[in-house]
C-alpha cells in the first residue's frame, strides 16, 4: 500500500469511529440510574386498583402535581416516611398536590391495614406486579417520584425523605402561593 492509500484508509476508519462513538458523548444520552432516569419524560401509566378494589390510573391526576411513593409494609424506612407524606399531602393539597402510595407486591388488605394503622388518608394503590418499581428502576424502597401537572417526571428519589426534603422537592412545581 502506498502512503496516500494508508491516509485514506486511516481517515475512513476515523470517520467510522466518530460516527459510532460520538452519539455516546452527547448530553442527555446517558440515562441516570434509579427513579431519576425518567426525568423529563412522560410518566408511565398503568391501570391498577386501589386498596378497596377500585380501578385507578395516574392519567386521572393530570393537572395535579403527584408525589408517587412506592412502598411496602415490611419496609422500616417506608413506615417512618409515611406520616411525613401525609403531612405533605395535608399541607399542599390546596395547591394541587396529591400523594399516592403505591404498594409494591402486597395484598390489598395488608396495604389497607398498614395505612389505617398509620392514619394515612391519601390514596393507596396496589401494584402487585411491581410495574412502577421496574419502570422507575427502584433500587429499593421507599422510592419517590414527583410528576408535574402535565404528566412529566420531574424528580426521582431512592430512599426515605424527610418532610423538609419533600417540601423542597415539590415546591418548585406547585407555582404561586
Amino acid at each position: 500500500m502506498n502512503r496516500r492509500t494508508l491516509w485514506i484508509v486511516a481517515a475512513a476508519v476515523l470517520a467510522v469511529a466518530l460516527l459510532v462513538l460520538l452519539p455516546l458523548f452527547r448530553p442527555g444520552t446517558v440515562r441516570e440510574a434509579g427513579p431519576g432516569g425518567l426525568v423529563g419524560q412522560a410518566a408511565p401509566v398503568f391501570p391498577l386498583h386501589d386498596d378497596r378494589g377500585n380501578a385507578v390510573s395516574l392519567s386521572a391526576y393530570r393537572g395535579k402535581v403527584v408525589v408517587l411513593n412506592l412502598w411496602a409494609s415490611w419496609c422500616p424506612p417506608c413506615r417512618a416516611e409515611m406520616p411525613d407524606l401525609q403531612r405533605l399531602q395535608t399541607a399542599f393539597a390546596s395547591r394541587g398536590l396529591v400523594v399516592i402510595g403505591v404498594n409494591q407486591g402486597e395484598s390489598p388488605q395488608r396495604a389497607a391495614d398498614f395505612a389505617k394503622a398509620l392514619q394515612i388518608g391519601f390514596p393507596i394503590w396496589i401494584d402487585d406486579q411491581q410495574q412502577y418499581g421496574r419502570v422507575f428502576a427502584a433500587l429499593g424502597l421507599p422510592t419517590t417520584v414527583i410528576i408535574g401537572r402535565h404528566g412529566i417526571v420531574r424528580r426521582g428519589f431512592d430512599g426515605a425523605l424527610t418532610i423538609d426534603q419533600m417540601r423542597a422537592a415539590v415546591t418548585p412545581f406547585l407555582g404561586g402561593a
